[in-house]
């Protein structure tokens, strides 16, 4: 006997209260499904259901046992599910969301590298500045900078970034490089006002300081802050991987290294979790092999 099948035709029984509607769900003869609960009754060891010529009621230890049944084959079903989240073909449309800059530079080359390789799955990329609530806004994976609060997410971490002030060689020359916190007071300051920016620069790890700055230039987005930094004009303050481009190519560099604050995380964030579908599962293990192996984030 098949029990999990006997559990499954149990249980349209008991929810239709009748063994013809049970029956025809199941594409079953009446019969065969009279034949099968009684079965299943003889193996227990007691009455389910009470059968009368108009209706079919729960006996005591049946609705016990119909609860039970439920939640077994809801967990059946998980477990299924999770089999072919993990095994079967990414399909659908996946969405993936950063901040602005990370998306653009770093999580967009991801995306496209994993579309060729999955060509039945269409990618959308919400690259913006805001927390994105991934749930009520629909989205798939969320690749995210900082410490995360507790939540129901599924989060893997994949590297870390630094807070770095930079200029250029051009404006060492003319105006010499700061060798404490403090020193930047006597210095042109170039401030994003994009989300998240502070004028309140914290410093240090075990001994910590803040330095507050009076910028000279505010600009809309770091990529005209590093733009300007990179013309020579003054510092700027901004992630690491922001300026990974410029660092390579001598037009910026990174001071008081020494005095930098902790390095943020960097997660990979699905709602999920082992329930996955193929198309979330397959680019999450993707991106998180991709970005561990991101010199710039580790």
């Amino acid at each position: 006997m098949d029990r999990w099948q006997a559990m499954r035709v149990f249980v349209k029984v008991a929810e239709a209260e009748s063994f013809a509607d049970a029956g025809r769900q199941l594409h079953m003869s009446p019969p065969a499904v009279t034949r099968t609960v009684s079965a299943l009754e003889d193996i227990i060891g007691t009455r389910l259901l009470t059968r009368t010529t108009r209706s079919v009621k729960l006996t005591e230890a049946g609705a016990r046992y119909l609860s039970d049944c439920q939640r077994l084959l809801a967990d059946l079903t998980e477990v299924e599910t999770a089999a072919a989240g993990t095994y079967g073909r990414p399909t659908g449309t996946l969405t993936v969301t950063s901040s602005a800059m990370l998306g653009t530079m770093f999580v967009l080359p991801l995306m496209t590298e994993y579309l060729d390789l999955y060509p039945d799955v269409i990618g959308r990329g919400l690259f913006i500045d805001r927390v994105v609530n991934i749930i009520e806004e629909g989205i798939d994976v969320a690749i995210r900078i900082g410490h995360l609060p507790d939540s129901g997410l599924t989060a893997t971490r994949v590297g870390q970034v630094r807070r770095v002030i930079c200029g250029s060689p051009l404006y060492f020359e003319k105006h010499g490089v700061p060798t404490a916190p403090g020193d930047l007071s006597k210095h042109r300051i170039i401030a994003s006002t994009s989300a998240w920016t502070s004028l309140e620069w914290r410093f240090g790890v075990q001994k910590k300081s803040t330095v507050h700055v009076k910028p000279r230039l505010f600009c809309s987005t770091n990529e005209a802050a590093i733009s300007a930094a990179a013309n020579g004009w003054g510092l700027t303050r901004v992630l690491s991987y922001q300026i990974a481009p410029q660092l390579e190519a001598g037009e910026l560099r990174a001071i008081l290294s020494d005095h930098e604050e902790e390095a943020l995380p960097i997660h990979v964030v699905h709602p999920e979790g082992r329930y996955a579908s193929a198309k979330v599962r397959s680019f999450v293990d993707f991106a998180v092999g991709k970005l561990r192996a991101n010199r710039h984030f580790n």
